[in-house]
């Protein structure tokens, strides 16, 4: 079973809802069957690439005077959760940030490298525009003894465009697929989960495509 994760780095829902997907395959009698992937996604791709800037100001030339409540309303709901929004993190372009993330794909860490950016920027304030602290970061998740080797690449890779059509396809895909919004999950290319549903709704499914999945195939 393949569960193909669309998600944005600076989305608080995706955070979420993938603690409650991991809560759901913590139940599920087949998840030692499940691969999950990670798919890019551009919650606001025209943020100008460089600059960062509290995310509250942003929200709030976006939202309005309701954007602090929401922040804190949103932060009481990934504490139920165990995570830990502080009120640092930054708004900036994710561009750069998804092509490390293709990248760490490609050296088998995808999962490790999506967590901890995710913690960079909800808990820890990192800017995840800044090319030094993407391959810092991209090194951190990586296997035990290769953080030299991974920094380096992650360097490289910044420096020009690699993985730029990865995530382009990747973005394009979800367009094709009627995604307008993140976190997104699809199960087999057959169900498709919208939004940071409960840890019960995610094994129903989860037990719902398995069930599918082998009926088909009896």
């Amino acid at each position: 079973m393949r569960i193909e994760i669309w998600s944005d780095v600076v989305c608080p829902w995706c955070y979420i809802g993938k603690r409650r997907l991991e809560r759901a395959l913590g139940e599920f009698e087949h998840a030692d069957e499940v691969e999950v992937s990670w798919r890019s996604f551009q919650l606001n791709p025209d943020t100008p690439p460089g600059p960062a800037v509290p995310t509250l100001d942003y929200l709030t030339r976006k939202y309005g005077p309701q954007a602090e409540e929401m922040t804190a309303r949103v932060a009481e709901l990934a504490k139920a959760e165990g995570l830990d929004f502080g009120s640092s993190s930054l708004a900036v372009n994710t561009l750069e940030a998804h092509r490390v993330l293709h990248l760490a794909a490609d050296l088998g860490f995808g999962a490790a490298a999506s967590e901890r950016l995710l913690r960079a920027h909800f808990t820890e304030g990192a800017n995840l525009s800044d090319h030094e602290t993407l391959a810092r970061l991209a090194a951190e998740a990586g296997p035990a003894g290769q953080a030299g080797t991974i920094e380096a690449r992650a360097r490289a890779v910044l420096a020009g465009r690699e993985y730029e059509n990865a995530v382009l396809d990747d973005i394009t895909l979800a367009r094709r697929m009627g995604i307008s919004g993140v976190p997104f999950f699809v199960i087999d290319r057959k169900y498709g989960i919208s939004g940071a549903q409960s840890p019960e709704t995610f094994l129903h499914a989860l037990r719902t495509a398995y069930a599918d999945e082998t009926s088909a195939a009896s």
